[in-house]
């Protein structure tokens, strides 16, 4: 390899390292997250939110089906707990509620309110195929104009010699 191809390489490598940096991996705050140990022990970490709207994360055991946050029983069944791509579990949790967020009974609520971007998908991808295909083809009357024009200045030239 000559110096040239070596200096396009290191500028390739370089731009592909900026744009790692640049994505940030989102992190449980420090102590929260639920390590293989605690896993094994039916510890999850807990995203609680207090009415005033300010949210902080905790770790709890589920006993019974249950975690106990201010010495009142929550649920914590396992429609309720939800993972990260790394299996770490998470429960949300309002403060003010006894039930926690369950991510299967609001997606059956968003289908049955409307509320669910499932058919918009489909929608946008059906609107999306259309715009491409809707390319309008020259009309057989146009083809055949231009296919007698073509004709007659071909007889034309024939009949003329090619002089004119």
């Amino acid at each position: 390899m000559g110096i040239q191809e070596d200096i396009k390489e290191l500028k390739d490598l370089l731009i592909k390292q900026e744009e790692v940096k640049g994505k940030k991996k989102w992190k449980f705050p420090w102590g929260k997250k639920v390590g293989k140990g605690q896993m094994k022990k039916n510890y999850v970490t807990v995203l609680l939110l207090m009415e005033n709207g300010v949210y902080d994360f905790k770790k709890y055991n589920i006993e019974d089906q249950t975690i106990t946050h201010d010495l009142i029983p929550r649920l914590a069944t396992t429609g309720h707990v939800m993972h990260d791509k790394e299996g770490n579990p998470m429960i949300i949790l309002p403060n003010w509620s006894v039930e926690p967020f369950s991510p299967l009974e609001h997606s059956q609520k968003s289908l049955i309110n409307g509320t669910n971007t499932n058919g918009y998908k489909i929608l946008i991808a059906k609107m999306k195929a259309e715009a491409v295909s809707s390319k309008k083809e020259i009309g057989g009357i146009f083809k055949w104009i231009i296919g007698l024009g073509l004709a007659a200045l071909i007889g034309y030239a024939l009949i003329t010699g090619g002089k004119g």
